[in-house]
């Protein structure tokens, strides 16, 4: 006959054990944090702080859920509320698991972006690297996801008995789901084939559909460009990989501006030429590669003045651009005031 001592024990153990599990789970994720917190004081390398921003959340969560899953078999089964409170637990392990595993994707890419130099003359092969990093951390991802919600699914043994029988017609079903997200398949395989193919990268200076900006984020679907007025145009990737555009970048990061200037038919080239490379020389914004001024068409009215001039980067270079029109413009005012431009006209005396 059982005492009334052992009936509180078998009543107490079910949730006692669990719960004394995950308070082990607890402490152990916060001793991992601590260790953590010690090493990102003591040591400048990036992995520490990356771990401690990113994991730490997850690590708790999958420690005290492992903990109490791993718990739950030793105590006794309660019937069907404990079979259901297991599964539950179950499917948050494998959410939380899968939590941990996508912050540990984050803290890779935080370690190999803080060696990926960017800061550079010649910056194009870190930003095909940083470019390549994104992206393929972003199908890990995806594909990270998509596991977890494969295996919570398999946890059902009602969606386990249907996917045996759905295997016999995978072929219609992944044809009727290629055919239901054809475009966003489509702006998937782009993104992966921009990542291979290095069409484009991060910081890349474009001009798409007649607007001049950078490459500030490309993703799996869409690409981020921020014009030189700090709007944003955001394109699905699949554009880039159907349409023209214009990538001032490839090969080098170093980039050639031009000021256009309408002037006087009496203004002398040669001073104006001889201006122009003395204020690019003044510059520190010119790389002192390249220069030139060149007349290059005439109106009714004007002569049309062009300066070509070369920086490091984009950035630069419009700077330098306007600051170039600015003082070319000012030295017109000052020394040849009817040097701007102006409209003849010829009258006779009747």
């Amino acid at each position: 006959m059982t005492t009334i001592p052992g009936r509180l024990a078998s009543l107490i153990n079910p949730v006692l054990v669990p719960v004394l599990a995950g308070l082990a789970g607890w402490l152990a994720a916060l001793a991992l944090g601590w260790i953590v917190a010690v090493a990102s004081r003591r040591s400048t390398d990036r992995i520490w702080p990356s771990l401690r921003q990113r994991c730490r959340r997850p690590v708790r969560f999958t420690l005290v859920l492992a903990a109490v899953l791993l718990a739950m078999p030793d105590a006794p089964r309660g019937g069907q509320a404990a079979a259901v409170v297991h599964h539950v637990i179950t499917l948050l392990v494998i959410a939380a698991a899968s939590w941990l595993v996508i912050a540990l994707t984050g803290v890779f890419e935080d370690v190999l972006l803080e060696r990926i130099n960017v800061d550079v003359e010649d910056n194009r092969r870190p930003r095909r690297i940083r470019t390549q990093l994104v992206l393929f951390r972003r199908v890990l991802v995806a594909l990270i996801v998509f596991l977890a919600i494969a295996t919570a699914l398999m946890t059902f043994p009602k969606v386990r008995t249907l996917g045996a029988s759905f295997l016999a017609s995978a072929g219609v079903l992944s044809v009727v789901a290629g055919l239901a997200a054809q475009a966003t398949l489509a702006n998937l395989f782009a993104g992966v084939q921009i990542a291979l193919t290095d069409p484009i990268r991060i910081d890349d200076v474009v001009v798409v559909l007649d607007e001049w900006g950078r490459i500030e984020e490309i993703t799996l679907t869409y690409v981020v460009i921020r014009t030189w007025d700090n709007r944003r145009l955001v394109l699905p990737v699949s554009w880039f990989t159907t349409n023209v555009f214009q990538n001032w970048t490839r090969h080098e990061s170093r980039v050639l501006g031009s000021v256009v200037i309408h002037t006087d038919f009496t203004v002398p080239v040669e001073e104006i030429r001889a201006e122009l490379h003395r204020l690019l020389r003044d510059s520190p914004l010119w790389d002192g590669r390249d220069w030139v001024l060149q007349v290059v068409d005439a109106t009714p009215t004007t002569m049309v003045l062009r300066g070509l001039m070369s920086s490091s980067d984009a950035p630069s270079n419009w700077d330098l651009r306007c600051e170039i029109r600015e003082k070319l413009l000012l030295f017109l005012r000052e020394r040849y005031p009817g040097g701007l431009p102006k409209v003849r006209a010829e009258t006779t005396d009747n």
